[in-house]
């Protein structure tokens, strides 16, 4: 939890095969992120988890997202993830990876659910769908009554929004489509993704000053 608190980025891979997926986690790497998360929509995403724990060890945090219900996650964490994200919460998701003793990062949106996933145990509250109420407005009133929760905004975080967001207090930016850019994969054009890691994370180092 501290090496994403202190990086403040946890990239996100939502993509449509295995190969494009290793191809964009070589990108993310290139711009200097040490975190990557892996949602299982990728098809055969435990076994691009696998290969990624074994190509990179303990170089890079590997985590595993939209993880719903705790056999997901305990096939997740079997596969070699060091962290855990959901889009939604239980106690069942919560209890289970802790028991693994992995961090877990589950979804929640309104200030009930957020408090209740973190007294279950969450170590932070993925705000999810984060953009579509309100961004950084969102998060600052959150933080308002619940300032000890650490708040991870994702859903609708973009180069615009994302310098509000720490400003806000999020404790770290949960980033997809905004980084893993479609048309740059469609392209080719890997670098871009590197390009847009870069800049993700020149904005957090710069609103953290």
């Amino acid at each position: 939890m501290k090496q994403i608190h202190d990086t403040g980025l946890i990239p996100i891979i939502r993509v449509e095969s295995a190969d494009v997926a290793f191809r964009v986690a070589d990108a993310f790497l290139a711009g200097g992120v040490n975190i990557i998360e892996i949602t299982m929509s990728v098809p055969g995403a435990i076994d691009v988890v696998k290969q990624l724990v074994e190509q990179f060890g303990n170089k890079v945090l590997i985590g595993t997202g939209t993880v719903v219900n705790g056999k997901m996650a305990i096939e997740a964490i079997k596969a070699g993830s060091d962290f855990i994200v959901s889009p939604n919460y239980s106690q069942e998701l919560i209890e289970t990876v802790l028991k693994h003793s992995k961090p877990i990062i589950p979804g929640a949106l309104t200030p009930t659910e957020i408090y209740e996933a973190y007294t279950f145990g969450a170590d932070a509250v993925k705000v999810f769908p984060c953009g579509n109420v309100g961004g950084a407005e969102y998060l600052k009133a959150i933080k308002g009554p619940l300032p000890h929760i650490p708040l991870v905004p994702t859903g609708g975080v973009d180069l615009e929004t994302a310098g509000p967001m720490i400003d806000a207090g999020a404790f770290a930016l949960g980033v997809g489509g905004a980084i893993t850019d479609k048309k740059a994969i469609k392209e080719g054009k890997y670098e871009i993704i590197t390009e847009n890691v870069r800049k993700f994370m020149d904005i957090v180092k710069a609103h953290r000053k």
